[in-house]
């Protein structure tokens, strides 16, 4: 079985995703004890140490590890913030880099927003990608839309990988296959119908397209609705209300525009119905947006292993 530490694991999209392609998580470092708290909920035989990944020493992993993967904050790169990138002190960039260098890991997998690539950025991620590379490692990055692997919504993410020099593998990036991935409608039909709903057949095919991409906001910003004005007329075309989060599905005789529940925006996302994000909806919508999508990251995993089990 192959090896990973997960930092910035939050409430375990990727970490999820990288254990469905075959990766056992040594360690899962996660700051926010909420996150902690779920990820214990959801699967207990998880190590996870909740801390500042900063105090976080890789010393005693050094040569026991085949993959490090995270999800380092994207607040310092996101148009929806101030985009100070390594001015803000979010940026937990350095210490991926840091943990690489104590752990050696056979491989590396980082994911951040599409916000990374932009121009302003360019000096700070050449910077990046050549620290990566002087500590051995062949670098590839690339800009990944969920929908090309089976998520029903845009969600582009940036994915950097490492491979350490001695290992004899290829890496490439996984096959896109958007032909395969279902509406919005053929994802949420059961869930929409499940208290009944006399419209939800007619909704379903209506909604035959995929979503805009799912927001979780911060503590500070962001309730229980599906992000600002322009995805909210997105989820309009759809027949979507996304000015609020329902508690549960459509009545039988319900009439007008559903919202959506947690539940239904955690499948859209990727999620199994299984996973559990709590009662309060707001903490809920922001786990569950700021997630990486399991199946992205089982996808790219798969594609690791080829290279790692060579």
């Amino acid at each position: 079985m192959l090896t990973s530490i997960e930092i910035c694991a939050g409430v375990g999209g990727q970490a999820l995703g990288l254990s469905m392609a075959g990766f056992s998580h040594i360690a899962l470092v996660e700051y926010e004890q909420e996150y902690c708290d779920k990820l214990r909920c959801n699967r207990p035989e998880w190590n996870v140490i909740c801390g500042d990944v900063r105090k976080f020493s890789g010393t005693p992993y050094k040569g026991k590890v085949d993959l490090l993967a995270g999800g380092v904050p994207c607040p310092p790169f996101s148009v929806a913030g101030k985009q100070l990138g390594n001015a803000d002190e979010r940026d937990l960039f350095p210490e991926a880099i840091r943990l690489i260098d104590e752990i050696k890991p056979k491989a590396v997998m980082l994911e951040n927003v599409r916000g990374f690539l932009d121009s302003v950025f360019e000096e700070y991620r050449t910077s990046i990608l050549k620290q990566i590379e002087k500590l051995d490692y062949q670098v590839h990055i690339k800009l990944l839309n969920a929908n090309d692997y089976g998520v029903p919504q845009l969600r582009p993410r940036i994915v950097i990988v490492g491979i350490r020099n001695d290992q004899q593998g290829k890496f490439c990036y996984p096959e896109e296959k958007p032909e395969l991935t279902p509406t919005v409608g053929e994802t949420l039909f059961d869930l929409m119908s499940s208290n009944g709903w006399k419209g939800a057949e007619k909704w379903a095919k209506a909604a035959n397209s995929i979503a805009p991409t799912i927001v979780g906001g911060s503590k500070k910003h962001g309730g229980p609705d599906l992000g600002p004005v322009r995805a909210k007329k997105a989820w309009t075309l759809l027949g979507v209300d996304g000015s609020g989060v329902a508690n549960e599905a459509p009545a039988p005789d319900f009439e007008g525009m559903p919202r959506l529940t947690p539940r239904m925006i955690a499948r859209i996302q990727g999620f199994p119905d299984t996973w559990d994000f709590g009662k309060k909806k707001t903490h809920a919508c922001r786990m569950i947006g700021n997630a990486f999508p399991p199946p992205v990251a089982c996808a790219v995993g798969k594609e690791l292993r080829k290279v790692l089990e060579k």
